[in-house]
């Protein structure tokens, strides 16, 4: 019988990446900046969620917002000319992720000081974001109706790692065969602290729930750097 040799691995592969990341959320906590990734698969309405969340928000909060994509500037355009705030285009190589490193790099070019709120909209992709901590306090899954309720079934790591999960475009609901019992009990049963919203970014049904949150957390971290 030929021998195996057994290499026992001890460090995370992601550890540089945690490193990075935490470091991330340290300078975030000290400059009193509440920091969000948002996620969520092609199509589930990231941009128009962000920018319906932001014009709710930008009277009480000095807002930014990045954007992350493999070509292109039109998510970081639509959210500029709906909202009025300021936005940066993150072009990632041609990778389906961002990760710790490529969001420390953008802090270079993007000075945080002074911001209440910063959101990064990450790649439309349901596996590769949700394995790097990209240094955000909170992550945030955007799923649509038109998904289907079987999503956290066959992405369950991106659903375990989010703490809030927005159900959007409600106002489809009767025309697609869509449980929000049984995707209620599939994401909780991942992740039984997840906060689930169900909204329409289109009506804005929901979103002053969400604003809420966002009221809550970023006076956490207010008083945090203090």
């Amino acid at each position: 019988m030929s021998e195996v040799k057994v290499i026992k691995v001890e460090e995370s592969i992601f550890a540089a990446n945690d490193e990075k990341a935490i470091a991330t959320r340290e300078m975030m906590t000290k400059n009193g900046t509440f920091f969000v990734n948002v996620m969520s698969g092609p199509g589930a309405g990231k941009t128009t969620t962000l920018s319906a969340l932001i014009n709710l928000m930008k009277d009480k909060y000095k807002i930014g917002e990045m954007d992350v994509d493999i070509e292109t500037s039109i998510d970081a355009q639509r959210v500029a000319d709906a909202t009025g705030i300021e936005s940066l285009q993150i072009h990632n190589g041609g990778l389906c992720h961002i990760d710790a490193d490529m969001t420390a790099r953008a802090f270079e070019e993007y000075d945080t000081t002074g911001f209440d709120l910063m959101i990064l909209e990450n790649i439309g992709n349901m596996v590769c974001p949700a394995e790097f901590d990209t240094g955000a306090h909170k992550n945030i899954m955007i799923l649509s109706i038109p998904e289907g309720d079987d999503k956290p079934l066959k992405y369950p790591l991106m659903f375990s790692v989010s703490d809030i999960v927005l159900i959007n475009k409600i106002d489809t609901i009767d025309y697609f065969d869509f449980s929000m019992e049984k995707v209620t009990e599939r994401i909780l049963r991942l992740n039984p602290t997840a906060k689930i919203f169900p909204i329409s970014a289109k009506t804005g049904k929901g979103l002053d729930a969400v604003v809420e949150w966002f009221d809550l957390e970023i006076q956490n971290i207010k008083s945090l750097s203090l």
